[in-house]
């Protein structure tokens, strides 16, 4: 057996053997030790992310949109003729998620293809009427989830952390 199988095989048998007797190892609720203000800032960045896009999820759910969908109808809804490609930019998904989303949103009639004017091969979606009433709809229940995410911020300390954040992805977007 060679080092390299034997360490891999010890740290195998480790991670797979039962808890000793009495070891009270748990982990850690949100807000506690490293998932609290002792935390890595990046993963509580993640950790705050995970639990709006969750409580998103379960808002939206009974409207039949997830929360990628909700933000493809929101760039549209703030930039009409965006490409696909554009799309995925601006909401972090890749063009193949994009892809299907915007598939099953046109399919669903929210939203609409038209060719670019100069650049026929070029796609531009907007939102039809359907799809701006169903995002409308959509931001009723988000701007709550907002408002609880900001419910102990005055405006001050509010648009200081809004310009935090759009100054973490302005510096670090081309790292």
């Amino acid at each position: 057996m060679t080092r390299k199988t034997a360490a891999s095989t010890r740290l195998k048998n480790v991670r797979n053997a039962p808890a000793p007797a009495g070891d009270t190892t748990r982990v850690p609720a949100p807000g506690e030790g490293k998932r609290g203000e002792q935390g890595y800032l990046g993963y509580l960045l993640r950790q705050a992310h995970a639990a709006v896009r969750l409580t998103m999820e379960r808002t939206l759910a009974d409207l039949g949109v997830t929360s990628p969908q909700f933000a493809v109808m929101t760039m549209l809804n703030a930039y009409p003729g965006l490409s696909g490609a554009d799309v995925a930019r601006l909401t972090f998904l890749t063009p193949q998620t994009v892809g299907v989303i915007i598939r099953n949103l046109e399919r669903d009639g929210a939203i609409v293809m038209t060719p670019h004017p100069v650049h026929g091969r070029i796609l531009q979606w907007t939102l039809t009427p359907r799809g701006a009433t169903l995002l409308n709809a959509c931001r009723q229940r988000v701007l709550e989830l907002e408002k609880r995410l900001a419910r102990d911020l005055d405006s001050k300390a509010e648009t200081t952390i809004r310009r935090w954040l759009a100054g973490i992805a302005k510096d670090l977007q081309g790292d």
